[in-house]
C-alpha cells in the first residue's frame, strides 16, 4: 500500500525514548518469524489509556481529506485503515492487537479463514448470518463478487490489484460498470452466502489477501462510479451521516451493523467527527495543550517537524505519544521512462548522491526513523537489514560524478520534483544532496490529496518524486511484485509501480517465485530479487519509518497496529470517560 513521509526530530533526543519491542510472526507466506517492530509507547502492552468506555464523540483531527473511500480505490495508509475498520468489513481482518497478535486474521464477513482446494488455485469462503448494510438490508456473497469486479475498472483505478494478479479473469475485462460480469471460470456465487475464487495459480496466503479492501461488500443499486467514494455505503459499525469534502466527515453508528457477528471491531465511540481543516502545527499545538474537547481527540497525521522536541521533552505529553515502527521504505522513485532516468547508470549515480542522513533528520531522525539500505524493510528480511551498496548514509557525490560522467552526463543535469506541501523540508534535502553532484532539482509542492493523481500520470509524472511502500500484510510478496512489476503499470491511476520500471527478467522472476511453495526458498529468492532491482535501481531506500502519533488525554485503547503501517487501530479506539 502506498504510504506518504513523515515529521523531524533532533538526533540528540533518541536516547530519551522508550523502546518495546514486539516479535514478528510469520503468516505462512513469506514473511519472517523473527525480529519486529521497535516504538515509543507507555505501557506495557503497548496500549495507552486502557480499555475504552462506550460512548462519546472522538475527534480526528487532520489537515487533509480523504483521497479515496471507495473500497475498490482504497490503498493508502492510513485511508485503508479508515475504511476497513469503520465503514466496511472484508472476508478476513486483521486482530484488533499490537505487536505479534495484530499479524494474526480472523474471520470477518466469512465463517472462517477460506478452504482451499485445487493446490491453492480455488478458496471458498462463506458468509456469516444477519450481515446486514446501513439500510438494513441484507449482504450477500454477490456483492463481494461486484466489487472485486469493480477493481477491473479504468473508472475506478488506483485500488489494490491482487485480483487482477490473481483471478482467472478474462483477458481485458473492464469491470462491471458497462454491464459485463465475471463468469463462473474467475468468481462463483452458488448461493447468496457462498463464493469461490479460482485463481491464475496456487496462492497460499490469500486468506490474508481477502483482509484488503478490494474483498468488501457493495451494493450494485448504489453503484456511483467515481463519486462512491462520497459516500460508500456501510456493512461496518459506523456510517456516513455527512461529509463535507476537504473539511469534514461525521460518522454515527450502523444500527444494522450486528457485534455478534464482529469479534474485531469494538465500535467505543457514538459518534467519530474528523476534522481536515487544520494547518501547520495547529494539530501539534492543539493536542499538546490538551483542552476541552481536545482531550478526545486524536492525530490523523504524523507529529510536525517544529513539535517533536516540544512533545519528547514534556513527560505529560510525551506519555501520550505513540511512535511504532511502520514496515514501510520510503524511496526516491525516479521515472525510468524520462530522460536521463532511462539510463540505468544515472540511477545508479543517484544511489549515491543521495545523503540519506539528511534526509532521515528531515523525517523525524534517528529516533523516528533507520537509513534504508534496500527496499525490503527488516521486517521481510528475517528482521536484520540487508546493505546492499554499502555506501556511507551521507553519499558519495565524487563517485556519483564519476558514474554521471561515464552515462554521459559530466556536466549532470536538470530535473523535477513533485511533492506534498508537507514534505517540502525532505524534497529540500534531496534538492541539496543531488546538487553536490551537479544535478539540479525543481521543487512542486503540491496538496497531499493531489501527489498521486500526479504521479500516477504518465503525461503529468515527474522525474522525481519521493513515496512509501507497506506491505500489505507480511510478506515480501505483497512488496516487491507491487512496485516493480512493469505489467502493472498504468499510464493513469498508477499507484504501486511508481517509478514505471519494466525488466522482461525481473517480471518473470516475480512469477516463478509467487509459484514457489517452499517458503525458506521463496523467502531466498526474494532476497536475491531484491538485489538485482537495486542494482538496476529504479529508485533509492531512503528510510524505513515509524509512525509518531499523538492522542489526547482521555483517550483510550490507542495503539499502533503492525499491519496499519503503524496507525492508530480504530477497531478500539475510545474514550476513558464520557460526560
Amino acid at each position: 500500500m502506498n504510504r506518504r513521509t513523515h515529521a523531524a526530530l533532533a538526533a540528540a533526543i533518541a536516547a530519551s525514548l522508550t523502546l518495546v519491542l514486539a516479535a514478528c510472526g510469520s503468516n505462512g507466506g513469506g514473511g519472517d518469524d523473527s525480529g519486529g517492530p521497535q516504538g515509543v509507547t507507555t505501557e506495557g502492552n503497548g496500549i495507552v489509556g486502557g480499555t475504552p468506555v462506550k460512548g462519546g464523540t472522538l475527534t480526528i483531527l487532520s489537515n487533509q481529506d480523504f483521497d479515496q473511500l471507495d473500497p475498490a480505490r482504497n490503498w493508502t495508509m492510513p485511508v485503508m485503515d479508515v475504511g476497513v475498520r469503520m465503514l466496511y468489513r472484508t472476508l478476513t481482518t486483521f486482530k484488533a492487537a499490537p505487536g505479534a497478535e495484530g499479524l494474526k486474521i480472523e474471520p470477518d464477513l466469512a465463517t472462517d479463514l477460506g478452504t482451499s482446494s485445487d493446490g491453492a488455485k480455488t478458496w471458498t469462503f462463506h458468509l456469516k448470518d444477519n450481515l446486514k448494510y446501513e439500510d438494513g438490508t441484507p449482504i450477500t456473497a454477490d456483492d463481494i463478487k461486484y466489487n472485486v469486479e469493480r477493481s477491473y475498472s479504468p473508472e475506478l483505478a488506483g485500488g489494490p490489484d491482487y485480483a487482477v494478479r490473481y483471478l482467472n479473469a478474462p483477458a481485458g475485462y473492464k469491470g462491471p460498470l458497462g454491464g459485463e460480469r465475471l463468469g463462473s471460470d474467475a468468481i462463483e456465487v452458488p448461493d447468496a452466502k457462498t463464493i469461490v475464487f479460482h485463481l491464475k495459480r496456487p496462492v497460499a496466503e490469500f486468506g490474508y489477501t481477502v483482509t484488503l479492501p478490494t474483498f468488501s461488500p457493495v451494493p450494485k443499486a448504489k453503484e456511483a462510479g467515481a463519486n462512491y467514494s462520497n459516500h460508500p455505503v456501510s456493512s461496518g459499525p459506523y456510517k456516513i451521516e455527512s461529509y463535507d469534502r476537504g473539511k469534514r466527515m461525521v460518522l454515527v453508528r450502523n444500527t444494522h451493523w450486528d457485534q455478534a457477528t464482529d469479534p474485531v471491531r469494538k465500535a467505543y465511540p457514538d459518534k467519530i467527527v474528523v476534522d481536515q481543516t487544520l494547518k501547520g502545527t495547529g494539530i501539534a499545538d492543539r493536542l499538546i495543550a490538551d483542552q476541552g474537547d481536545d482531550k478526545s481527540a486524536i492525530s490523523y497525521v504524523d507529529l510536525t517537524p517544529a513539535k517533536i522536541s516540544e512533545v519528547l521533552t514534556n513527560p505529560d505529553v510525551k506519555k501520550r505519544l505513540i511512535s511504532e515502527n511502520a514496515g514501510c521504505t520510503t524511496k526516491l522513485d525516479m521515472n525510468t521512462t524520462k530522460a536521463p532516468f532511462d539510463n540505468a547508470k544515472v540511477r545508479l549515480a543517484m544511489q549515491y548522491a543521495v545523503d540519506k542522513e539528511s534526509f532521515a533528520a528531515a523525517t523525524g531522525g534517528p529516533a523516528f526513523n533507520d537509513i534504508a539500505t534496500t527496499y525490503l524493510p527488516p521486517a521481510l528480511t528475517g528482521g536484520t537489514p540487508v546493505d546492499h551498496f554499502g555506501i556511507k548514509p551521507g553519499g558519495d557525490p565524487e563517485k556519483a560524478k564519476q558514474l554521471l560522467a561515464e552515462a554521459g552526463f559530466p556536466n549532470g543535469f536538470s530535473t523535477d520534483f513533485v511533492t506534498s506541501t508537507g514534505g517540502k523540508a525532505q524534497a529540500e534535502a534531496i534538492q541539496a544532496a543531488l546538487k553536490r553532484a551537479g544535478v539540479n532539482v525543481t521543487i512542486t509542492t503540491v496538496d497531499p490529496t493531489a501527489v498521486n493523481s500526479i504521479v500516477g500520470d504518465k503525461e503529468k509524472q515527474p522525474g522525481l518524486t519521493s513515496l512509501g511502500w507497506c506491505p500489505d500484510y507480511p510478506s515480501a510478496g505483497t512488496f516487491l511484485p507491487m512496485i516493480f512489476d512493469g505489467r502493472a503499470v498504468k499510464d493513469k491511476g498508477n499507484n504501486g509501480n511508481m517509478t514505471r520500471f519494466d525488466d522482461p527478467a525481473v517480471n518473470a522472476e516475480l512469477d516463478r517465485i509467487a509459484g514457489l511453495d517452499d517458503l525458506k526458498k521463496a523467502n531466498e529468492a526474494w532476497l536475491a530479487l531484491d538485489a538485482k532491482i537495486m542494482d538496476a535501481s529504479p529508485a533509492v531506500p531512503l528510510i524505513w519509518q515509524k509512525k509518531p502519533v499523538l492522542v489526547g488525554s482521555n483517550v483510550a485503547g490507542a495503539y499502533a497496529h503492525p499491519v496499519w503501517a503503524g496507525q492508530l487501530d480504530y477497531a478500539g479506539i475510545g474514550l476513558k470517560s464520557v460526560k
